[in-house]
């Protein structure tokens, strides 16, 4: 009858230290999951007010290095090059002497500048299929927004000469290359991934940026420029990609159940000894005394932990503690403390550590309450599954 109050009293416990978790949340266990390097080709197009948008076409490579913290939430570093044409209509015209001054007329004539640039963006991103679908590894396809800082370095345009026609009464204006200089950008963007397989993925990216015009002064468009491209490209992330589960959903009315469960066999134990205490006091002494002393023999006995981790607490401790006292009056025998893990919750690295540390913390419970450490075995047997048919009943140290 002891044996079985003891029994159901850990059940209970162990019930009512279970974290319940409303929703599955992943993570990169390690620094090196989820880093991915991205290579894409295209085309941009300045915006400039008075470009042409087909003549301002010009070619866009990209390169890409960053990774995903979690399947929503990551970051990137990218270098974009090449060229970029802007409209400089006002390089050409007529001019006429009015007052002994010349007065200049810009003309109509399309006059494009080309320059070379690289750009270095810092972007955000944020997985919208993720975000809204909720994490699916088998999805093929994502889509995510981009946002950040970036600088561009060009050579400015800081001097200009202007050439007379006497002949037709027209000029034309040159403005020369000057000194490499950093400019600050921003930008927004989406990306479409299609996944070809755990490694490797095709992607669409189209971005939108603004930032100081590379002519100043000389610039048609108020001192900025904006740009929009649109690239093709491949990502490779090494190792494939790899989040592991922070927690695992649980089930509250199937706690409530056991819960009950567990309540209702406690009180018929109860009952039942009840019931044997009021038939010994009915049984008349015989003639003869039996002295029948109860000696305490150590059966199986677990120490329960909530999910990820290895803090032993207060139902925990009176367990040791019962445990302790059994063990010492037992001096002879070897006991095992075998430490476990959910297998359902993290990577088998993670719960192999994680068993280790459980069955190592109830180890020095014990030896500190003066069990011989002769008598302990301590083993981690890492992430287990359905040991007792839950898998939260799988964070446990047992001790036999």
């Amino acid at each position: 009858m002891k044996s079985k109050l003891v029994i159901l009293s850990l059940l209970a416990a162990a019930v009512t230290t279970v974290t319940a978790q409303t929703k599955e949340k992943f993570y990169s266990e390690k620094a090196k999951d989820n880093v991915f390097i991205s290579v894409g080709v295209g085309a941009q197009a300045s915006m400039n007010s008075d470009n042409s948008f087909g003549d301002a076409i010009t070619p866009h490579i990209t390169l890409s290095l960053g990774k995903w913290i979690n399947p929503v939430w990551g970051f990137r570093g990218q270098v974009s090059a090449w060229s970029q044409k802007l409209n400089m209509k006002r390089n050409a015209g007529t001019y006429a002497v009015t007052n002994g001054a010349y007065v200049l007329t810009p003309g109509n004539n399309d006059n494009y500048e080309t320059f070379k640039y690289v750009t270095t963006h810092l972007d955000g991103l944020m997985n919208l299929s993720n975000l809204f679908c909720g994490y699916n590894p088998d999805r093929v396809f994502n889509l995510s927004a981009f946002a950040g800082p970036g600088l561009t370095f060009a050579k400015d345009r800081s001097d200009e000469s202007i050439l007379l026609n006497n002949a037709n009464g027209t000029y034309t204006r040159t403005v020369e290359s000057g000194d490499i200089k950093p400019m600050i950008n921003g930008s927004v963007g989406l990306l479409a991934n299609f996944q070809v397989n755990k490694y490797v993925s095709v992607d669409l990216e189209a971005r939108g940026e603004v930032s100081p015009s590379i002519f100043g002064k000389y610039s048609n468009n108020s001192y900025t420029d904006g740009a929009v491209s649109l690239t093709a490209g491949v990502t490779y992330t090494f190792g494939g990609k790899n989040f592991v589960t922070c927690g695992a959903k649980v089930d509250q009315s199937a706690i409530n159940d056991e819960l009950n469960k567990y309540r209702r066999e406690l009180a018929q134990a109860q009952a039942d000894l009840a019931d044997c205490k009021n038939a010994l006091s009915n049984v008349k002494p015989a003639e003869t005394k039996e002295i029948v002393k109860e000696v305490e023999t150590a059966g199986p006995r677990a120490i329960f932990f909530r999910i990820g981790s290895a803090r032993i607490d207060d139902y925990g401790k009176v367990n040791i503690q019962l445990a302790a006292k059994v063990l010492k009056a037992n001096s002879d025998k070897k006991y095992k403390v075998a430490g476990y893990a959910d297998k359902a919750t993290g990577s088998a690295g993670w719960n192999q550590k994680l068993s280790e540390k459980r069955a190592q913390g109830v180890y020095d419970a014990l030896i500190k309450e003066g069990v011989s450490k002769d008598q302990l075995e301590l083993v981690g047997f890492g992430g287990t599954a359905n040991m007792f048919g839950k898998n939260y009943l799988n964070r446990v140290v047992i001790l036999e």
